[in-house]
């Protein structure tokens, strides 16, 4: 299977099944997919593997789901070690550069997910009922393979979650 591209939208079937609140409060429907935004500290590593493997896994599950992904003080390119990783194991990478985190990502994004950020500088506070934590999960550069590991058994709960929301939804 080959990766797509950084906004991600699936099926339109999909779409007009799919409906959450959003971080505003306002239902999305068929004419907004849901937005996921992906962060970390540099945008470089953590964000960038979960965006991976949440666009794979989301369009394995039929989601339709929108992706992003961004630090709150970018590097100036994606960590290497997460480019080889992602590619060897047939995923796209899903960003060219790592960016910095703007309030239009945060005001669109449905659910945010901090991962390992300090959320006191962003250009524009996330509602809480948008932002998650997933602070636990260590930098890849101290344990490549445990941060993998924890990355990729959150996005699978994370996919899971959205899916029985769907299923309820219908």
């Amino acid at each position: 299977m080959t990766g797509f591209g950084l906004r991600t939208s699936l099926t339109a079937a999909a779409v007009a099944c799919f409906l959450v609140t959003g971080a505003s409060g306002a239902q999305i429907t068929a004419t907004k997919p849901p937005s996921i935004l992906f962060l970390c500290p540099h945008g470089a590593a953590k964000s960038v593997l979960a965006s991976a493997y949440f666009q794979r896994a989301a369009k394995e599950r039929g989601l339709n789901v929108r992706v992003d992904s961004a630090g709150t003080e970018p590097d100036e390119q994606v960590s290497s070690a997460v480019a080889t990783h992602l590619t060897k194991n047939g995923y796209a990478v899903p960003i060219a550069k790592p960016r910095k985190v703007t309030s239009s990502d945060i005001a669109s994004a449905d659910v945010i997910i901090s991962i390992g950020c300090d959320l006191k500088n962003l250009p524009a506070q996330p509602p809480a009922n948008a932002l998650r934590r997933w602070d636990e999960v260590p930098a890849p550069s101290e344990d490549f393979t445990r941060a993998d590991d924890a990355i990729k058994k959150r996005v699978m709960d994370l996919v899971e979650e959205l899916v029985r929301k769907q299923q309820t939804s219908r």
